[in-house]
């Protein structure tokens, strides 16, 4: 059997989740795709895909060859390139995953100049607030704010983001506003509870590193309604910067504690551990770093 083109349609079926959709992919009839996943199965001695009438799911050993046939295709790849066979540009699908509003506001924006610099490049980009198995979902490339701890990834910083404490001017009207990060405890604040220990919020100032276990009563995993609550002056909410350009300027928010200032956290572009990267990935990888670097809010050496 033609293993490499098994492989292929394995893969295909596996990120796309449908016999069907790969069959209209290739011009060839769903059984005969169906009969293509058979001889492989046979051929490797396991069971590969569970199926019924309304789903598909990898088993066991399907999670497991997919990891291997996507580094046995980005290897012939990568070969093909080397020895001049391949076109020199980048071409073929980047799968990219990234946080929903970063996505929204700093990839999404960028993706006609990328497309535009390489024509033959086509790229599927999905905006996810989880952090979701890179693997499982498809993903070539993935963006990750934060330290990256996951050994089986590769981490490249392509930029860092920076904190800040705002509120609304009608809340600080209300309640005063906080001369020193003890005084937050005072204070009603939003709480953003996909962060590492999202109750204490930490600062560096004059005083060294001040923790502070902070309280509220809203509490919510999506940075867009920590925002929009912070907005609606219902409290002191602690965001990126690149998120607050529009509204820090319009005074619709005051950024508080400037003497005492979060760190700043890694953002970095993350991909599965593998000798290999495919050059459209590669190229994927630049493009963001060149981008970024230009962007003073985000890039990896501003103070943003």
């Amino acid at each position: 059997m033609d293993l490499l083109a098994a492989f292929r349609t394995f893969v295909r079926i596996a990120e796309t989740g449908s016999f069907s959709a790969v069959a209209r992919e290739v011009g060839a009839t769903q059984p005969a795709i169906s009969r293509q996943i058979a001889a492989l199965e046979d051929h490797l001695g396991a069971r590969l895909l569970q199926r019924s009438t309304r789903s598909l799911r990898l088993t066991e050993d399907g999670t497991a060859l997919l990891a291997h046939a996507r580094l046995v295709l980005e290897a012939v790849e990568e070969t093909e390139a080397a020895i001049g066979r391949r076109r020199s540009a980048p071409a073929g699908m980047v799968h990219l995953g990234s946080p929903a509003v970063f996505g929204r506001l700093y990839i999404a924006p960028r993706i006609g100049s990328l497309l535009g610099r390489y024509p033959e490049l086509s790229v599927d980009l999905m905006l996810a607030d989880d952090v979701v198995d890179m693997v499982q979902m498809g993903l070539d490339l993935s963006i990750r704010v934060g330290a990256v701890t996951d050994a089986s990834l590769v981490a490249r910083r392509v930029g860092s983001t920076a904190s800040i404490a705002v509120a609304a001017p009608a809340y600080l009207a209300r309640r005063g506003e906080p001369q020193h990060p003890a005084d937050l405890t005072a204070h009603e604040c939003i709480i953003f509870t996909r962060i590492a220990a999202p109750e204490t919020w930490q600062f560096d100032g004059p005083d060294g590193t001040v923790p502070v276990q902070i309280n509220g009563r809203l509490r919510s995993n999506s940075i867009e309604a920590v925002l929009e609550a912070a907005l609606a002056g219902l409290g002191v909410a602690l965001l990126p910067t690149w998120m607050l350009r529009d509204e820090v300027r319009a005074g619709r928010l005051k950024a508080v504690l400037k003497a005492w200032q979060p760190r700043r956290r890694a953002i970095s572009v993350v991909y599965p551990s593998r000798r290999f990267l495919a050059p459209r990935t590669r190229a994927v990888i630049d493009f963001l770093v060149d981008e970024f670097r230009l962007d003073p809010v985000i890039s990896a050496y501003g103070e943003g």
